[in-house]
């Protein structure tokens, strides 16, 4: 089905498909294991224990990888459509490129340091990801604004824009209630103490988290039209 998909379509697509799988099938297992409580652990506390540790690391760095070659040809895409338009700096678009893969970094020391494990690089790695996520998606919003209306309907760039508000907005309280949090642990029941900071801060890095994914979904039309091509030249000496 994603192969059948205009251009480079398939890429994004698979982005938000492998992405949703991986939160739903770790946060499942942890669930039936009786790992976490079901009702909104932190991302990272569903891939904390085995079983679920090994399915949550492979699956997120791929994720990461993923959303690195959608990130660059997302940067192909805006710089072959600069050449006619003149709408942004190449230098802009090569600093939101650098940006969206610091935050794949960040998910790939996410996926590899678990949460009880080295706790303060997997928090690093999760601020980093989270942190350069939303300025990602806010730059590619504002750069969709000044694409319209050759490259971009304005419909599709308020969807892209409400998506990076809320996200935004999630970012900060999820920071400020996780740094209230005085312990690390993942099995939270609701009479303990720091569980409404807990519990706060989870549901606004869920919020965030599949704001992502919903804003690459945004990017499914933008890549049908485009496709790459490898060309190999041989030179005889």
């Amino acid at each position: 089905m994603l192969c059948c998909m205009p251009g480079v379509a398939f890429v994004p697509a698979l982005l938000v498909s492998w992405s949703s799988a991986a939160f739903i099938i770790s946060y499942v297992i942890a669930v039936l294991a009786g790992h976490v409580e079901p009702l909104v652990p932190y991302i990272s506390d569903t891939g904390t224990k085995p079983p679920e540790s090994g399915v949550f690391g492979f699956m997120i760095n791929i994720s990461a990888l993923l959303a690195a070659i959608t990130m660059y040809i997302r940067y192909l895409l805006i710089e072959k459509q600069n050449e006619s338009s003149h709408f942004v700096r190449s230098s802009c678009n090569m600093f939101t490129l650098c940006i969206g893969l610091m935050g794949c970094t960040g998910m790939g020391i996410v996926a590899t340091f678990q949460e009880l494990a080295v706790p303060s690089v997997h928090d690093i790695g999760a601020l980093v990801a989270f942190g350069s996520g939303v300025v990602y998606i806010t730059l590619q919003s504002i750069i969709s604004y000044k694409s319209c209306p050759r490259w971009n309907t304005y419909f599709v760039c308020h969807i892209r824009m409400a998506i990076s508000v809320v996200s935004c907005i999630a970012f900060i309280p999820m920071i400020v209630f996780a740094s209230k949090i005085s312990m690390t642990k993942i099995d939270w029941t609701p009479d303990e103490k720091d569980y409404t900071y807990h519990f706060m801060s989870a549901i606004c890095e869920w919020t965030v988290a599949f704001g992502f994914i919903f804003f690459f979904l945004t990017f499914i039309r933008d890549f049908q039209r485009f496709s790459l091509r490898i060309s190999t030249e041989i030179h005889e000496d």
